[in-house]
């Protein structure tokens, strides 16, 4: 079984592996809820979608309305104007077949400009704020990809106090020593704070640069087991951390395997050794 660690602020007890819905990009009911009682049989409470992750909140949806209470519900808005981003968490709610979720987070927030605007008067935060106070959502978060999210969410949570924070996190792209140093300053500023440190793209092999793409994924995966497994011991090494899975339903329960066998971190030789042996490169620089 997966284990579970306050999520935050939240009071939430949250497996530390949360299911990131995009793996139901395009795929059919059937199977999403083979998936959806899937993740229940390993311990895994907290799910994680997005209105853009194609018909993630739509496959969600039917089994949502079975198991409501039995998980920690997030979605996401990419609008950046208050009526845009009311709208589209309204229609979120319909799709997902809810009164309400449990964290609205303003996704992808890392081009200063569109933080200007979603964080200043009329902007994404108000129609967030709003539905707080409506009952429709109970906490508050932003999410990000690229080399100046973690800089960009501390910059987040100076203006705002968001409730959690998403972001990359693995051995390539920690060994950007910028990236790095902007992490560590953003972990510990969640840490004083109690704020849920969720991160993504644990199993990053590389960019998929020409080659053929053979994961629903948006960048080249690891694909053994015992891969997958290190890659995944090292995230669930620091204790701050929330692992979000993967966006490909056929690697998935290889990442939830994994995820359930976890006991320590693997040492800093054996992550060099898998770093260099499957020439590993991280996804954004």
């Amino acid at each position: 079984m997966i284990a579970r660690q306050l999520f935050g602020r939240t009071g939430h007890l949250s497996s530390r592996a949360i299911f990131g819905a995009a793996a139901f990009w395009q795929v059919a009911q059937a199977l999403a809820d083979q998936t959806l009682d899937l993740i229940l049989e390993v311990g895994i409470n907290h799910i994680d979608t997005a209105p853009s992750y194609g018909e993630s909140e739509v496959r969600l949806g039917p089994w949502m309305e079975r198991n409501r209470q039995g998980v920690f519900l997030a979605t996401k808005t990419g609008e950046r104007t208050y009526a845009k981003a009311r709208d589209e968490f309204h229609r979120s709610l319909e799709r997902l077949r809810v009164s309400a979720v449990d964290l609205l987070q303003l996704h992808n927030l890392a081009d200063p400009q569109e933080w200007d605007v979603a964080l200043g008067p009329g902007g994404a935060l108000e129609a967030a704020i709003e539905a707080r106070e409506q009952g429709l959502v109970r906490f508050i978060g932003v999410t990000g990809h690229g080399v100046s999210i973690a800089a960009m969410h501390k910059r987040s949570l100076e203006r705002f106090d968001f409730d959690s924070v998403l972001l990359p996190y693995n051995y390539p792209m920690m060994r950007n020593p910028q990236y790095a140093a902007d992490f560590e300053a953003l972990a510990a500023l969640c840490r004083e704070r109690n704020v849920a440190l969720q991160t993504i793209k644990a199993i990053t092999r590389a960019p998929w640069d020409n080659r053929p793409h053979t994961a629903d994924t948006w960048y080249e995966p690891l694909e053994a087991q015992g891969d997958i497994e290190r890659a995944v011991h090292w995230v669930l090494g620091r204790p701050q951390t929330f692992l979000n899975t993967v966006g490909d339903i056929r690697v998935l329960p290889k990442v939830l395997e994994a995820a359930g066998r976890f006991e320590s971190a693997p040492t800093e030789e054996a992550m060099r050794a898998l770093f260099e042996e499957r020439a590993m490169r991280p996804l954004f620089v």
